[in-house]
């Protein structure tokens, strides 16, 4: 017969026993992965889709992400919940890019009066260039020909003598940064000492980057003319197409 303590002892040790007992966790069971080929429609810089690349790396760590750069695409294997962040990141970083109608007038200014202004429209994406040229070849002759038989032919470069403009542009919708370039040449009447059938081109160059807010004009400068009493003023609006 068991003494009246000990069975006291006893009950009162069952139950603390019995709350202190753990159920083993139910084991989880993995999570299936599936493979997708995801495009990148919108590229406009190459340095573009490594940068996607390294964006899904680093926020989905446990999926496996490839660049194919031959096919704008990226190969990706994970959760059905990897590929659910995957898409919303690419709708975030995968945009068209910006289209912008960048025009330029030139106005010439001969005395105080200002004459008639030329007008230069250059549809412009966000992160590219654009270039304008507008004038003709003039024929320079490089090398002289001879009647010898081991002597080469005569030999002629064509320059581009006329107005230039290149234009690129970056940043947001409500701030842009604009590089220009404008560049303009023509033949002046003193004849070179070269050689008599080559010709003098003069040439001004207008080069710089402006912060530009879209719609709103800016100046870029004002030149002289060379061999003219009037100098020209160049001005620049960005405006955005879509």
């Amino acid at each position: 017969m068991i003494p009246l303590h000990v069975a006291l002892a006893l009950a009162l040790a069952l139950p603390a026993l019995g709350a202190g007992a753990q159920t083993p966790p139910a084991e989880s069971k993995p999570e299936t992965e599936t493979y997708q080929t995801l495009y990148l429609t919108n590229l406009s810089q190459r340095n573009e889709a490594t940068d996607i690349q390294t964006a899904l790396r680093n926020m989905l760590p446990k999926a496996k992400i490839y660049l194919v750069g031959s096919q704008n695409a990226i190969t990706m294997r994970g959760t059905a919940e990897d590929f659910q962040l995957a898409q919303k990141m690419l709708a975030d970083l995968n945009r068209a890019p910006r289209t912008y109608r960048v025009t330029y007038t030139i106005t010439g200014i001969d005395g105080g009066k200002r004459l008639a202004a030329q007008h230069l429209a250059l549809i412009v994406v966000a992160g590219g260039k654009t270039v304008l040229k507008q004038g003709h070849k003039v024929p320079i002759m490089t090398a002289a020909g001879s009647s010898e038989a081991s002597v080469p032919g005569t030999q002629v470069q064509y320059v581009d003598v006329g107005l230039n403009i290149e234009a690129s542009l970056d940043g947001s919708l409500d701030s842009l940064q604009l590089r220009s370039k404008v560049e303009q040449t023509g033949l002046a009447e003193e004849k070179s000492g070269v050689g008599a059938q080559d010709p003098v081109i003069q040439q001004t160059v207008l080069d710089g980057l402006s912060a530009l807010v879209p719609g709103k004009p800016q100046i870029l400068g004002s030149f002289d003319v060379p061999g003219n009493t009037r100098h020209e003023e160049v001005e620049v609006v960005a405006e955005l197409v879509r």
